[in-house]
């Protein structure tokens, strides 16, 4: 065993260890033995050899399932398992498979459908009798041809008639299985152990029953107009109406509560439906007219429930997305019927007293629920939400409400730009008639409603005489329009007019509004309704969970599925805090409960001196500067940070961040300034705004690219205040942007040693905003380059494909930064840990397949193969931790810092655990869910935990641990910094938003945090 290890699943120095782990050996069993690499005594696909599926290879994936892991010290020979349909059927072990023992080269697992070989460092999935290539681990070779495997014989008596009707049947090869898909590695143990204490909770997790034994009958629809006239797409609003018909018309003894429908392709059934193309007709309320349609429906697959019963025990080696989708969508009908659907989330239609936010928009209240497979098996996850929608006004109403000014309808022409920028693209109902329809508002008519006149259209298509808008309303639908003299609302669609008086439109129920554009006090009370105390949250959960418009229906009961209605329980583990490192005290350790540091009387570890800087006042002369100059420095001495007086100091006023040519004129001028005065290179330029301002993102992108000189930015509100804290805030980022340490931990990082050189590697994509169709998503990388303070930090920004996930350039961002490291350190890190963030569980393959084979292919090389962790980071979801007793917690109720979850709530197998680092002072905690997909570096679950939390105390913008890990924390906040700089290109040039040049730092700032 390689240097004295005895974890199970450890490898030694070869390629490709044993289970579920990165290792070193080829083709181990259990991670033990010795240096092998050939092929010994291997048995035939008849003469099965171990109930051991796939390993992982060497270099941390899986290819394959792996079953529950035991503990094991040492390699002993196991007798032969293999997996039929009713479970594992034990073997005796002939001689020749014990000699085999770890070094067998090649092994089989078969399943009732399928067979799995690992064959040198391969994995081939066996279907009737043909092989299908699917993945050879990365950095392994291929067999020599002139080695031949060599096949054990068996003894006749150890083969089971089970397996040989086993082996009879056809294999059919699931459409997972077929891809170049490398799964997520298990975890190493049962869990950690290290804590200063465990505490009870609650989590909103709440367990679902199924009857293994049903199916779910998944049907592919297509509904086209039976006569388009051009018009072939038909609206999501006549979808579910002209599938009620076809159900009403077509379906005889069984109820429509026993089928759940997507609202577009895709239907679930509980009992068989009739397929094939039907005809239904489907009457419009407005005209009494009748529209046919062509209902095509066919069965897509028979989904058997024992295969989710099967992945969730750890028998079945990818996850049954098609049945987790049926299971979703029938949770979901029951709020869906009752509720405002948005994405995962369902809204009541009430607005509860007090939720009006004044502005035309309310806060509405629901949840957001999800499956998840847990440990404990399917789980409900049920979450409390809050989001701002408009209000179903009548426009007229909305506008007097939302629009600064407007409170007349006369005020429509008036202010006719910002009523124009207020409608354009919200959906609207008609007054005028009955009718189901929903409208777009495209734009407002150029005309006013008296002037506005059309041809009407004959029976036959043509054109009849021209009629006058408001003769029109008068005579078709007896409607006076009061409101002759403002313009319309142009709802026209597949360029067919359609104009209507603005007095007879009413918005759409449900047309979110986005946070960020709300006014300062309606945002603070969305805030406000949105951050509840723990408390609150779970009986709120609680109440939500058991009402009549939840998840629990009449649709989920008639699919046989059932809920428990109460929390899951778990046991949570609080990891401690880290001794810190300071200049003066050199050991400090943090309060009990925030786990924070206070610097009163404390330095930085390492104050970098702030000699040449300048000062520029954008607030008109509100700033206090002598006062405020006097402030900082002297906070900045206290820290260690000896600061001298500014060499320029300019006073100017907030119009200067209107355009991106007055900022770069001024700051070009304050540098030219500061180098006339002092021959040295300016530091940074600290810019007092008097308020927040659009123009900000002009200023960073001035100093950062073009001009390369750190600017720090702070209301003059604060600065003229002078609070200690805040200005102790101010040094701390200024401190770190000129390369300063400001904290550091004083035990090394688990898990290596004196002789490493690791690197942190954090990854995050910033996507565009909704609506938005062309913009690139931006990439962010960042890395860290003093090993072991880890605290320092490298950015690398670029462009990419509109909403792209994957990170086209990964491998070479990374061998930049890698290059970065040995310049920096003259060696190359030898273990990298990279952090991922933004990525969903189904796009775990995309990371491992995609990314890291890219990383590996750029950085490796015959000399140098660094091991790689990759751990993925989530933070989007709704998992949420109460305490079972409050006095396990602080004065906010939330859990304490430290608290990890990885038993009961977690995946049954993989290697995940919810961390929830910082302390929750307002509103309830959300735990990091964390995620290792990749594991060359051999952690264990206390060892990533450990790794983890205590990162979280190094983040360079204050003295608390952080609620992410800092090099997703960093990344994140670098994409948006590239969000801005991709805005200031589309202003410059609207065709340049994809050009590198516009992303890339200036020389002097490269290798900077600029970010913090």
């Amino acid at each position: 065993m390689d240097n004295g290890r005895s974890n199970y699943g450890r490898g030694g120095a070869g390629s490709g260890g044993g289970r579920g782990r990165g290792g070193n050996y080829q083709n181990q069993q259990e991670g033990q033995g010795g240096n092998h690499s050939g092929f010994t005594d291997q048995p035939s696909v008849q003469q099965q050899r171990t109930t051991r599926p796939p390993f992982q290879g060497n270099s941390g994936g899986v290819r394959g399932f792996q079953p529950p892991i035991q503990q094991a010290r040492s390699y002993s020979p196991r007798p032969l398992t293999v997996r039929g349909q009713n479970g594992p059927v034990p073997h005796k072990t002939t001689p020749q498979q014990e000699r085999a023992g770890p070094s067998s080269g090649r092994e089989v697992w078969i399943e009732s459908e399928r067979e799995v070989w690992i064959e040198s460092g391969r994995e081939v999935w066996i279907e009737s009798g043909r092989e299908l290539w699917i993945e050879r681990p990365w950095g392994s070779t291929p067999p020599s041809p002139s080695v031949q495997p060599q096949r054990a014989q068996s003894s006749p008596d150890s083969l089971d008639i089970q397996l040989l009707k086993i082996s009879e049947q056809p294999a059919s090869l699931p459409s997972e299985s077929v891809e170049n898909r490398i799964l997520p590695i298990r975890r190493p143990d049962r869990g950690g152990t290290l804590a200063v204490r465990s505490i009870r909770l609650l989590v909103n997790h709440f367990p679902i029953r199924f009857n293994s034994e049903e199916s779910i009958f998944h049907y592919d629809v297509d509904i086209e107009p039976k006569n388009p006239h051009g018009k072939k797409r038909v609206s999501k609003s006549l979808l579910r109406l002209i599938r009620d018909k076809w159900f009403s018309d077509n379906i005889d003894g069984f109820s429509i509560l026993q089928t759940a429908y997507d609202g577009e392709k895709n239907i679930f059934s509980a009992v068989p439906l009739s397929t094939g193309e039907f005809k239904v007709d489907l009457s419009d309320d407005e005209d009494f007219k009748s529209s046919s349609y062509n209902f095509t429906i066919k069965l897509v697959n028979g989904l058997k429930l024992s295969k989710l019963k099967d992945y969730l025990s750890g028998n079945l080696p990818y996850i049954p997305r098609d049945i987790l989708q049926g299971m979703d969508l029938v949770m979901k009908d029951n709020p869906f019927r009752h509720r405002i659907s948005v994405g995962r989330g369902f809204y009541s239609h009430e607005i509860r007293a007090g939720d009006d936010l004044h502005c035309g928009v309310a806060a509405y209240r629901g949840f957001q629920q999800s499956l998840k497979p847990t440990s404990q098996g399917l789980a409900l996850c049920l979450d409390y939400s809050v989001l701002a929608f408009r209000k179903p006004l009548p426009v007229i109403e909305f506008l007097k409400e939302h629009v600064s000014g407007f409170k007349d309808v006369s005020d429509v022409t008036r202010l006719r730009q910002e009523v124009t920028r207020v409608l354009e693209g919200l959906k609207v109902r008609v007054s005028h008639r009955a009718t189901k329809q929903i409208y777009t508002i495209a734009r407002l008519t150029s005309r006013n409603a008296r002037e506005i006149s059309f041809s009407l259209v004959g029976p036959e298509g043509k054109q009849t005489e021209q009629i006058r808008l408001v003769d029109y309303f008068k005579d078709k639908w007896g409607k006076d329009i009061l409101f002759k003299d403002i313009p319309c609302l142009d709802l026209s669609k597949n360029n067919k007019p359609n104009d209507v008086p603005i007095e007879f439109c009413v918005l759409v129920e449900g047309q979110r509004y986005p946070k960020e554009y709300l006014g300062v006090q309606a945002g603070s009370n969305l805030r406000r309704k949105s951050l509840v105390r723990p408390e609150e949250r779970k009986n709120t959960i609680y109440q939500m969970v058991h009402a009549k418009d939840g998840p629990c229906g009449d649709v989920m009961q008639n699919f046989g599925i059932g809920v428990d209605t109460n929390m899951t329980s778990a046991v949570g583990r609080v990891i401690g805090a880290p001794e810190l490192k300071l200049g003066i005290p050199n050991v400090v350790k943090v309060d009990n409960e925030k786990c924070q540091c206070n610097l009163v009387g404390k330095s930085l570890v390492e104050g970098k001196p702030v000699e040449r800087w300048a000062l520029i006042d954008f607030s008109y002369g509100g700033l206090q500067a002598d006062a405020f100059i006097k402030n900082l420095k002297l906070r900045s001495r206290k820290l260690g940070m000896f600061m001298g007086d500014p060499l320029v100091r300019r006073f100017t006023g907030m119009d200067e961040f209107s355009s991106v040519s007055r900022l770069d004129n001024l700051l070009r001028s304050v540098k030219n300034e500061s180098s006339k005065r002092n021959k040295g290179k300016l530091q940074i330029i600290i810019c007092v705004m008097s308020e927040n301002h659009r123009g900000y993102k002009y200023l960073k992108w001035v100093s950062e690219i073009q001009i390369g000189v750190m600017t720090q930015c702070c209301l003059m509100v604060h600065a003229n205040k002078g609070q200690d804290q805040y200005l102790a805030n101010l040094c701390l980022k200024i401190n770190a942007k000129l390369g300063g340490s400001n904290v550091e931990l004083i035990e090394r990082l688990p898990n290596f040693n004196g002789e490493d050189h690791v690197m942190f590697i954090g990854a995050d994509v910033n996507h565009p905003g909704p609506g938005n169709s062309s913009c690139p998503s931006i990439v962010a990388v960042v890395g860290t380059v003093n090993w072991p303070a880890a605290n320092r930090y490298v950015a690398r920004i670029c462009p990419q494909d509109h909403r792209k996930e994957k990170i086209i350039n990964f491998g070479t961002i990374c061998l930049d930064l890698v290059k970065t490291y040995a310049q920096l350190n003259h060696v190359r890190p030898n273990k990298i840990v990279i952090f991922r963030d933004g990525v969903s569980d189904g796009q775990f393959g995309m990371v491992l397949e995609e990314e890291l084979h890219d990383l590996k292919e750029a950085i490796c090389d015959d000399h140098y193969k660094p091991k790689v962790t990759v751990v993925v980071a989530q933070k989007r979801h709704r998992t949420r931790l109460f305490l079972e007793n409050e006095q396990d917690g602080g004065a906010s109720g939330n859990v304490p810092p430290g608290t990890v979850v990885d038993t009961t709530i977690v995946h049954p197998y993989r290697f995940n655990f919810y961390l929830c680092s910082h302390y929750g002072g307002i509103g309830t905690s959300r735990p990091t869910h964390y995620h290792v997909l990749w594991d060359d570096n051999f952690f264990t679950s206390d060892g990533i935990q450990k790794l983890i939390h205590h990162m979280c105390f190094t983040s360079a913008r204050c003295t608390k641990p952080v609620s992410l890990v800092p090099p997703v924390y960093y990344a994140d906040m670098v994409a948006f910094r590239g969000r801005i700089y991709q805005e200031v290109a589309m202003e410059l040039q609207p065709t340049s938003s994809f050009d590198q040049r516009f992303y890339n730092l200036h020389p002097e700032l490269q290798d900077a945090m600029f970010f913090v």
